[in-house]
């Protein structure tokens, strides 16, 4: 039995006995019964180091354990730059889903009327539509904190530190708009194709995703970035209501042992930041030595102070960071152990003590689902930009060319393809393999930057990517075919209207809903002009809505069976539902 659990014991078994457990019920979410695995789960909460830890860190771990249990509802983000975005607010509405009032713009964030993975019928298969293409993404509440903190302004050079799986790189993305860029990285090469899918399903400009360790992450650009989201590894002992095998696994020697990997991403998340710039260093732990003592450790080597992120994050109920915490055995209990390294306890100097505590705790019962940290940083701006200083005027005699891979600005050939092609030229538009990348006059910027190899001493020129391992920018707008232009991709349509005139052909509403139930009609019945020759093209009718064909003896979609349910549903039309529905 925990040393604690006398105090309120009585009160778990009361809190199971009240639909602790209700947002697993079979009728909620139309799963199977899993009421087996639900006391499994319950038994091993009750029992668990973390709870018998978060004991030493409140006064009332009951009233958390209650909060923590109990399974998430189900929300989302609506893109902001999707043309949708008012018709999917209002299906959402028509859901009976409730906006999340303490999210602010740019978009909505949404809580459905169901737990996560609740989605039944049509409205299931609309809402996996929606986010294939980008124009939702199913993201935790707690989770678009970091990003309303950061808060990216459309120019801004962002740096995402520790990116994946994506839903803060597609965040930031919808506050940039159509300029500014955000650097998305991960280390992991299988947590990378997740980024590249989600920056890809999610189609903005602005992202671009490289490979590196994020604790050496070179200085690209070399006047540094504006803001830098660092969301570290961590423990995960907030995220018990998604995670219920958190409460068997955690320990607090696990949070010990992820703490110099934490602070040294966040340190140099600061090294790479512009005089002035702001950092967020969150987490999804509860533990203060992944929090609290990671950023105590940062503001006593100096440079950076906190700013309260109350004013960014207005009506988000929260507390404030701890300043005192007991060092805890693998037990959960507190012990004395004189070898645990000073900077992992409580700072005793009252100017960190009062710094910490403009840190951010959402704990899971204040917030109604997982358990976030967060610090909002401000680097000096008259501490200056170490980089800068140490520069020579001594270049790279041979900076080493950038692979074929590398995504390339298009030169004068492709760009006289384009203006035939399209009537015009978009700006910042990339070759790489098989696609035509569209870009922003930001990521252009970086690529014609100079940045400091070997700790500043040789300055490499711009006009490559190298030192940074780029695997993906922008958006894919077109794909080439044997060194020739193919066709428009379909997620690049609705941006390119207006900028280009070639590939779009002008039809009737009743055209795109036959094409979208099914039909294929010849093209001399559509416009006699389309059976002159063989290819891609996009239709679009008097609302709006685009349409990427392909023009042969019928005309075929070339769409996405999730941009055709995305389009059935906005017009309408019938819903195809799986087989199984």
């Amino acid at each position: 039995m925990l040393e604690s659990e006398s105090r309120w014991e009585g009160k778990l078994g009361v809190c199971a006995n009240t639909g602790f457990l209700r947002a697993l019920d079979v009728e909620r979410t139309g799963r199977r019964s899993v009421g087996a695995r639900e006391a499994d789960w319950r038994e091993e909460a009750e029992s668990s180091v973390l709870l018998e830890a978060v004991s030493h860190w409140r006064d009332d771990p009951y009233t958390w354990f209650e909060g923590s249990y109990s399974r998430l509802p189900e929300t989302l983000r609506v893109n902001p730059l999707s043309p949708e975005k008012d018709w999917i607010e209002a299906w959402l509405e028509g859901l009976g889903a409730s906006r999340i009032h303490w999210f602010s713009n740019p978009g909505s964030a949404w809580e459905m009327p169901f737990v996560r993975g609740g989605a039944q019928g049509e409205v299931r298969v609309v809402m996996n539509a929606l986010h294939e293409t980008g124009r939702v993404t199913r993201q935790e509440a707690v989770s678009m904190l970091p990003v309303l903190a950061l808060d990216p302004a459309p120019g801004d050079i962002v740096l995402d530190l520790c990116a994946s799986p994506g839903s803060k790189t597609t965040q930031i993305c919808e506050h940039l708009g159509t300029s500014g860029a955000v650097i998305a990285n991960e280390v992991i090469s299988g947590r990378v194709n997740t980024l590249v899918s989600n920056v890809q399903r999610h189609a903005s400009r602005s992202a671009v995703v490289v490979q590196h360790d994020g604790r050496h992450i070179p200085m690209v650009p070399g006047f540094g970035f504006d803001k830098v989201l660092v969301d570290v590894p961590c423990t995960g002992s907030g995220t018990t209501r998604k995670n219920p095998g958190v409460w068997s696994k955690w320990l607090p020697s696990s949070g010990r042992s992820l703490h110099e990997l934490q602070h040294d991403l966040l340190r140099r998340a600061i090294a790479v930041t512009k005089p002035g710039g702001r950092v967020v260093y969150s987490t999804c732990s509860l533990d203060p030595v992944e929090n609290e003592a990671v950023v105590a450790r940062i503001l006593a080597a100096g440079g950076v102070r906190i700013v309260s992120p109350e004013d960014m994050l207005q009506g988000v109920p929260s507390h404030p960071g701890m300043d005192d915490w007991p060092t805890l055995d693998d037990n959960g209990r507190p012990c004395d152990d004189g070898a645990v390294p000073k900077f992992l306890k409580p700072p005793r100097e009252e100017a960190l003590s009062s710094q910490i505590r403009k840190c951010l705790r959402i704990w899971n019962d204040s917030v109604g689902g997982g358990g976030f940290f967060l610090a909002v940083l401000q680097k000096d701006s008259e501490s200056g930009n170490k980089l800068v200083e140490k520069r020579t005027p001594e270049m790279s005699p041979k900076p080493p060319a950038d692979p074929d891979s590398f995504p390339r600005p298009i030169g004068d050939e492709w760009s006289v393809r384009l203006e035939e092609a399209w009537g015009s030229v978009p700006s910042s538009m990339w070759a790489r393999g098989k696609s035509l990348l569209w870009s922003t006059e930001e990521v252009k910027r970086i690529w014609d930057s100079e940045r400091s190899r070997k700790g500043g001493r040789i300055i490499v020129p711009g006009g490559q990517w190298r030192p940074l391992k780029v695997i993906h920018l922008g958006l894919i707008a077109a794909r080439v075919r044997q060194g020739e232009l193919e066709r428009v991709v379909s997620r690049a349509t609705r941006s390119l209207r207006g900028k280009v005139s070639g590939p779009f052909v002008d039809v009737e509403g009743r055209i795109l809903d036959e094409i979208l139930l099914g039909n294929e009609p010849e093209p001399e019945s559509i416009d006699a002009s389309l059976g002159v020759e063989r290819g891609g093209r996009v239709l679009v009718d008097d609302s709006g809505d685009c349409l990427a064909v392909w023009i042969g003896a019928r005309v075929t979609p070339m769409v996405s069976e999730s941009e055709k349910t995305v389009l059935r549903a906005v017009r309408g039309l019938p819903i195809a539902l799986d087989e199984e529905e």
